[in-house]
Order: C-alpha cells, then structure tokens, then sequence
C-alpha cells in the first residue's frame, strides 16, 4: 500500500516550481524558504572607520612633520586647514542622514570625508561639497582681520593658509571640490563627457605636478593622485560593466541592501559569483549555504547595489551655487587680502 500521503512534506526547492517538474507525488507543496541575509554589523564598520581615521590622522602628521624639515608649527597650521574643511563635509553630510561616516587622511595631499546613502539629492550633494571650503574661507578672512588688529604676523599667515587652501580647492579641476561641484551641477560621472572631464583634470594636474617637480625633485610623488585618478576612472569602467552584466541576468540591483528580500540576497549572491572575478571561488547556490567567505559576498553587494540620484536642484539654485563659487575667489580680492594666488 501507498503510504506517501501519510508523510509530513517536506520544503520544496525554488527549482520545483519550474515547467516541468513533478509534483504529483505530493497533495501539497511546502514553499521554500531561503537562508535569512547576513546581517549587516554596524558597530563594527564605525569602530572600523574611526580606527582608520585616527591613525591615517597620526600618520599624515607624522609624514607632514619630517616633510617639512620638523616644523611642527606649520604642520599643525596645515593640519588644522585640512582637519576644519573636512568637518565641514562630514557635519554636512551627518545632518543629511549619511552612514558609516569617516575622514581619512593622505599624508602630503589632503584628506577626504566619505559617507554613504541611498538616495542622494543633487541639492544636498552640492551643499556637502560648499560645506569644505566656504566656512574655511570665512574663517580665513575673519583670521586675517584679528591678524590686523593684533599686529599678529602668525595669525595673518594662518589666515593665507585658511583662504589659499580654500580657494585652490575651488578650482574646476577634479578631484578637487571645484571639479566634483562642476560634475555635479552639469555632468553625469559615468556618462563620455563626465570620463572626458577626468581625463583632462589628470593632464592638468599631471603639468601641474611635474612643474613643481622640476623645482624639487621630492614633489614628483604628488604624480600618484594623476595615476591614481585615471586607476579609478578604469575601476569605474569595470564596475559598470559588471552591473550591466548582473542586470542581465534578472537582478535589479537598484535598492539597498536593507531592502532586499532573503531570496533577493541568494539571486543577486548567485549573479555576482557568476561574474565577479573575486568571488569564482566561492560555491554557487544551491545547496543554499553560507560560505566561510560570506563577509566578502556581502562587502561586494553593497558596492554594486546603486544609488539614486535625485536632480532636484533647480536653474535659480544653480545660479546662487555659481555666485556663491565666484564670490569665494572674488571675497579675498576685493578685501585686498594679498594671496598668492592673485600676485
């Protein structure tokens, strides 16, 4: 006698449902239910960030101090520039709801604050990238008046620090501030005429560099941030063709990582193993099972699940951003500051 309707059923696989498969071996399919998502460990990744911070912080004094010949003051002058405009990016981007927010310091060329969101809007990306420069500029220009009355010739140098910094940030050369607010305003990054734009910001940049080299041999390794501009720029071409080739597999990789379903995850976890060149050696699913590699599978899913931007800023805020970008270099000049950049 036939006792397999007397036996619990067990949980069907996702492929069971497929055209062809037979099921009438049982009155009722059980749906399958996939392994729940890792969970993403934020604790870790903020003691992570500001681990990173702090000591790259202490390694871009350290370098500054014996790169300028143990002149502590000018260091700390120069730190000071460097750490205010980056308080300013990342106070403007913890108003606007950003995570896993950090400054990270490169010794000889700057600092940068990164954040990640979701949605990002065009209107607080542009005040994000303002946020840097224009207080460190107003700052300067406050200095440099005290310095006046004061008689004070430190403070009006930590003035031409404040403003000059500042100001040179502005320029429409990316990676600087001035280039990211051109990009933007008017260019798509991942479109021809944003790559163009690249481009000639590395040979700008490159003439630059290798002029101040000329001058002193040691400024030759300030060519690093041309190449590494350009390894990006080839690091972003990889990454979207490797989205478009995700995509075609039926995974919609618009949405956060918060928002995907657990079978979503185990979808977009087979697509990537199927294309990534640092996940092939992880085994695809099914068998549904984590691997001792999963950390890496989610680090690499978020890095391709994409933002939306949102172009919400419209023709009279982009003029008050242009005025507002012009007034940073005129400021200085009709105040008669006298900056090396102007003489």
């Amino acid at each position: 006698m036939d006792n397999v309707n007397d036996q619990p059923a067990s949980p069907a696989s996702p492929e069971s449902n497929f055209p062809g498969t037979d099921s009438s071996h049982s009155d009722q399919v059980v749906p399958f239910i996939y392994p729940a998502k890792p969970e993403l460990e934020e604790n870790k990744k903020k003691a992570n960030a500001w681990l990173r911070s702090l000591s790259s912080l202490v390694l871009y004094f350290l370098i500054g101090y014996f790169f300028f010949n143990r002149n502590w003051m000018l260091v700390l002058i120069l730190t000071a520039v460097v750490v205010i405009h980056e308080m300013g990016h990342f106070l403007a981007m913890k108003l606007y709801k950003y995570t896993e927010l950090g400054i990270f310091f490169i010794p000889l060329l700057g600092a940068y604050a990164s954040g990640t969101k979701r949605e990002v809007s065009q209107t607080q990306s542009v005040i994000i990238i303002l946020a840097g420069p224009v207080p460190g500029i107003i700052a300067g220009i406050l200095i440099y008046f005290l310095a006046l009355q004061q008689d004070s010739r430190f403070l009006e140098e930590t003035s031409m620090f404040f403003i000059f910094l500042n100001v040179i940030n502005l320029i429409p050369v990316y990676p600087l501030d001035g280039g990211q607010l051109l990009n933007r305003l008017f260019l798509d990054e991942s479109g021809i005429i944003g790559k163009i734009f690249s481009v000639l910001s590395c040979l700008l940049i490159s003439w630059f560099f290798i002029n101040l080299g000329l001058q002193k041999n040691v400024f030759f390794v300030l060519l690093l941030i041309p190449v590494m501009m350009l390894m990006r720029m080839f690091s972003d071409i990889k990454h979207e063709r490797l989205v478009n080739q995700i995509e075609k597999e039926g995974v919609d990789l618009n949405t956060a990582y918060e928002d995907i379903s657990d079978e979503q995850y185990w979808k977009i976890r087979s697509a990537m193993i199927k294309h990534h060149p640092d996940l092939q050696d992880i085994p695809q699913a099914p068998p549904y099972e984590y691997s001792d590699q999963e950390e890496k599978v989610v680090s690499s899913m978020q890095g391709l699940l994409q933002r939306v931007i949102i172009m919400d800023l419209p023709v009279f805020g982009k003029i008050l951003v242009i005025l507002i970008w012009v007034g940073c270099f005129v400021a200085p000049l009709l105040m008669n500051i006298p900056l090396p950049l102007f003489n």
